[in-house]
């Protein structure tokens, strides 16, 4: 294929010999809003001249060339049109703000080995400053051009990137695939989506090309950076260079010699090749504070009092940014200052942050045969459970920790993480590393290793939070076993996994279950079985066969599943059409089936809806034959772009309490055990189960001395949102993007159960604070410019449901309740100097939610008025 350019065979741009190319240098970065205008941007602008000339050829290759290129007339100027007293750069000097020593390293001649149109090797001083040194590859990286069109791999100051050229008459177009870019500086992200940060990239350059030489440059790169679940919380930065060819003057002449190295030698024997890609420059901080310092501001809102304010998320989210920048030594001397109460919420903090000093320090600092330090035990777990960028060594300290353990609980949920932690490595494609092997044996041999029901349970709950493929064979075994717990917790790991997954034969089991083939069931977990088969595509007869059964069941079984049926139809979920088919034949769906009356219901609605995500809850209500509470199942996803959160799971099951109110226990659990207990998921992580009570002499001696205050299932601080990544321009400066969100939380739940009064109440109150930051800086040595966005809110969610049993049927009332709350954004735009001269722009907005009484089903609203006039106070129901 001929060349499609002018320069007939030549791979890349050409020098003559014996001649000076005279250009014109101009780059500048820009940072603002996704929208933002280039007159609101910060940033700024350096212009200069640069120089090029030919220092020695290949005789037997034309495009093996070494050029010498200096630059000169350096200025520095700010890239939006402001008032002087608005300018930061207003009377600076170019010597004033680089100093003398960079600007002289700038301004000293540099050397490029251009071989077939692509800088080979980069030559200039080792000593000069890293940041001098990229500005100048910056520059190199505007000589690098092929004259033919095709993809091929590049290495430049962003990295090793694919490139794609497209070649016309006089004119070359180079794309490059900044997602492919292969750099040193990584970062990391957040594996969950929905809670995660997308970017958009793109950097394109223009060549005119006029005898064989590049006559003008123009490349411009785009970095957008936006929240998944609220696309207006982003930033953009832009960056732009232009290099165009002035005039050609007499230059020097052609040096002799070999090849590069020896030419580059004998012409300056301190050039060196450094390569072209950018190199880590050191930010310093001058008068930064210590990480002690910084926890001695801010140690007030690590009180208990302020985890429902969003000052704590807000606090939390900086003291990480402190911590992963400190020694070990640094954050112990925090953890050894802080008081009792605080203490919790550092070690929230301190393993938040995810790096070796502070997982050292932790180790450190806890003694795990200590029976007094179960709370910071279980805070450090979570803390690890919900951690956003997990490594092996983290896991790895959790299974060395299993040794020294002296509580149950704390073993137990040491397990329970473990899984949580494999699922988290297993997705970002650890799966094989030594550790993740060791534990994955250790959890899937470990529910048929022991007899003790606690620890199955503990191993089941630990494989539901690993969601290995291998597990859905042991889940599909013990949804059939003997013991309830196990078929439930089972039976709910198996909803959570993709429905490629689940086969015809875990779906024939799951339907034996359901059907009661070959033994009697608790009923919450046939309504768990009836879960899993209307999310796993059922097929035409499993649906059909799941109808049929409507009317056979025992009373509140019935309703449950007449509910479900129509909150699939109403909600379009995946069922929905298979359903309709179903429901057309008259011997399935008819008014003796579809007329069952009961109070068990899983009311499901939209909890808020905006343009980027969607939240939804739904409240799966189980009662007995006698009218008592079985199960209560407080849900909430959140979904963005496709992606699927279950942000919180709150689960108050009971048993076995008929012989309270001399009631006859249905079908399949006349030998249950009084039992009452809470399970708690979270942001996708199974934590570990409270109980209530567990036996008749248990519940007795708890329902003679409970006090009515709600038993904490989690309590803390919680980092979301966890995205750092490093932009390296292809100007030679260098991006740096941090978005962090943090919630503070606050779950508890409890039941009452008055025999004076014959009524038992349930509550699950959620209390939440929410803030996600998100920060851009373009940080060199002489200038720092950036933008800060952030929004934050303060919520609290009740949820009550009250059953009187002075009467039959039992009177049953739920109400969910969501309180008025604030919700602020604000932007900050800065530019700095180290003189200490500063521009900053901020902008916010403030505005309050209403709350509101969430709406479950009309039954349910007829039900409370009778439950409020039946009450011995009449004064209705206050919580």
């Amino acid at each position: 294929m001929p060349p499609l350019v002018s320069g007939a065979g030549a791979a890349g741009p050409r020098l003559n010999n014996d001649q000076l190319y005279k250009f014109s240098y101009t780059t500048e970065v820009l940072v603002d809003r996704a929208k933002g205008s280039k007159d609101g941007s910060v940033g700024y602008r350096i212009s200069s001249d640069v120089d090029v000339n030919l220092v020695w050829r290949d005789p037997s290759s034309k495009d093996d060339q070494l050029i010498q290129l200096v630059i000169s007339n350096v200025k520095i100027k700010s890239v939006a049109q402001r008032s002087a007293k608005k300018n930061i750069f207003l009377g600076a000097t170019t010597q004033s703000l680089l100093g003398e020593n960079k600007l002289a390293a700038l301004e000293r001649p540099f050397m490029v080995h251009l071989k077939n149109g692509k800088v080979s090797s980069f030559y200039c001083y080792k000593a000069e400053p890293a940041s001098i040194k990229n500005l100048k590859r910056g520059v190199a990286s505007l000589l690098q051009v092929q004259s033919r069109s095709g993809k091929v791999i590049e290495n430049d100051v962003s990295g090793r990137c694919t490139v794609e050229y497209k070649a016309a008459q006089g004119q070359v177009t180079r794309t490059k695939a900044l997602e492919t870019c292969k750099t040193a500086e990584t970062g990391f992200t957040t594996y969950i989506q929905v809670l995660g940060v997308s970017g958009d990239s793109s950097s394109v350059t223009v060549f005119t090309l006029e005898d064989g030489f590049i006559k003008s440059a123009t490349a411009k790169e785009t970095h957008i950076l936006a929240v998944n679940a609220r696309r207006t919380t982003a930033a953009k930065i832009v960056s732009r260079q232009n290099l165009t060819l002035v005039a050609i003057e007499t230059g020097p002449f052609e040096a002799a010699g070999k090849n590069v190295a020896s030419v580059v030698k004998s012409l300056d024997e301190k050039l060196y090749a450094v390569g072209v890609t950018a190199e880590k420059v050191k930010s310093q901080c001058k008068g930064c504070q210590s990480l002690f310092e910084h926890w001695q501001e801010v140690q007030k809102q690590f009180e208990p009092d302020s985890l429902s304010k969003a000052i704590a998320p807000r606090r939390f989210l900086a003291l990480i940014q402190s911590i992963r920048k400190a020694s070990k030594d640094e954050i112990l001397q925090v953890l050894k200052s802080s008081t009792k109460t605080a203490l919790p919420q550092v070690v929230d903090a301190v393993t938040s942050s995810q790096t070796p000093a502070s997982l050292d320090a932790m180790l450190q600092f806890l003694n795990f045969a200590d029976p007094k330090g179960l709370v910071l035990q279980e805070r450090f777990l979570y803390a690890c459970g919900f951690s956003s960028h997990p490594n092996e060594r983290m896991l790895q300290a959790l299974d060395i920790s299993k040794g020294k353990i002296v509580s149950n609980d704390i073993k137990e949920s040491v397990v329970i993480i473990m899984g949580a932690l494999v699922h988290k490595l297993c997705q970002k494609g650890g799966c094989e590393l030594p550790t993740v092997v060791e534990v994955k044996k250790m959890i899937l041999e470990g529910p048929d290793s022991t007899q003790v029901e606690s620890d199955v349970q503990m191993y089941l709950l630990a494989l539901k939070n690993s969601l290995l493929p291998e597990a859905i064979p042991l889940f599909s075994k013990y949804a059939e076993s003997e013991v309830g717990a196990y078929c439930t917790i089972s039976l709910t790991a198996l909803q959570r996994y993709d429905v490629a997954l689940i086969t015809d034969e875990v779906k024939q089991t799951v339907n034996r279950v359901y059907h009661q083939n070959r033994r009697v069931y608790e009923k919450n977990v046939r309504a768990a079985a009836a879960d899993v088969v209307f999310s796993s595509n059922p097929s035409y007869m499993e649906v059909k066969n799941m109808l049929l059964s409507i009317g056979n069941l025992p009373r509140e079984l019935n309703k449950y599943m007449l509910s479900k049926v129509n909150d699939i139809l109403h909600f379009e979920m995946p069922a929905s059409k298979i359903l309709r088919q179903a429901m057309k034949d008259m011997i399935s769906h008819n008014y003796d089936r579809f007329s069952k009356v009961g109070s068990s219901s899983p009311p499901h609605t939209h909890f808020s809806c905006t343009a980027d995500a969607t939240t939804t809850y739904s409240l799966d209500i189980l009662y007995s034959g006698s009218g008592v509470l079985r199960r209560s199942n407080m849900n909430i996803y959140a979904a963005s772009n496709g992606a699927m959160l279950h942000g919180l799971q709150v689960a108050i099951e009971a048993q076995g309490m008929e012989s309270l109110i001399a009631a006859k226990p249905d079908e399949g659990e006349e030998d249950l055990e009084s039992f009452a207990g809470m399970s708690a998921l979270l942001f996708d992580v199974q934590l570990r189960p409270v109980t209530f009570f567990k036996g008749y002499s248990d519940l007795m001696s708890k329902m003679f001395s409970m006090s009515g205050e709600p038993m904490n299932v989690v309590k803390g601080l919680i980092l979301l949102t966890d995205h750092s990544q490093v932009i390296q321009l292809q100007s030679g400066l260098k991006a740096n993007a941090e978005f962090q969100g943090g919630l503070a939380i606050d779950i508890s739940g409890g039941m009452e159960v008055s025999l004076w009064y014959r009524e038992s109440k349930t509550s699950v109150n959620n209390k939440g604070a929410m803030v996600v930051t998100g920060n851009v800086t373009v940080d060199m040595d002489f200038v720092r410019t950036g933008m800060e966005v952030s929004f934050e809110t303060e919520a609290s969610l009740d949820f009550i449901t009250t059953v009187q049993f002075s009467e039959y049927p039992f009177l049953v009332c739920m109400q969910m309740d969501k309180t008025t709350f604030p919700f602020s954004e604000s932007l900050t735009k800065y530019e700095s100097l180290p003189s200490g001269k500063r521009y900053v722009s901020r902008r916010g907005h403030k505005q309050l939610l209403p709350g509101s009484e969430f709406p479950l089903h009309q039954e349910n609203s007829n039900m409370c008025k009778r439950v409020c006039y039946m009450r011995p106070d009449n004064a209705g129901l206050i919580y």
